[in-house]
């Protein structure tokens, strides 16, 4: 049985707006997902919200930035982490990191907030 990532993928015109209000820091974008489940399969259902909220950004000022995401009414992804979007790396910083700074700098808020749509997704990890 295949493992994959069940979460959400970020609407392509929206990503297109966030690109341009949160200029990436780091060579290397990604800018696409925002994840909710690792080691998922088929039979894994797909989370129903088709909505979130940008209301933080997270950067270390050594390779990683994120976006801190609210869906619902929270930020918190259920396992001690923060519903994300990994914005940029620096060569050799890898996306999972983005949970590590959230947890060890904090994120600060940004003003105004940024609706996003969310499409329920699946990928390979």
């Amino acid at each position: 049985m295949t493992r994959s990532i069940a979460g959400w993928k970020l609407d392509s015109a929206d990503r297109a707006t966030l690109l341009g209000r949160f200029p990436p820091r780091y060579a290397r974008t990604i800018a696409d997902h925002v994840t909710l489940r690792f080691g998922t399969d088929e039979h894994t259902p797909l989370p129903s919200a088709t909505a979130g909220e940008i209301v933080g950004e997270a950067d270390d000022g050594a390779g990683v930035q994120a976006l801190v995401v609210q869906i619902g009414d929270t930020t918190k992804r259920g396992d001690g982490s923060h519903f994300h979007v990994t914005w940029s790396l620096k060569p050799g910083r890898a996306a999972k990191e983005s949970n590590d700074v959230i947890r060890a700098l904090g994120w600060r808020p940004v003003e105004p907030t940024v609706a996003v749509r969310l499409v329920p997704a699946r990928w390979k990890g």
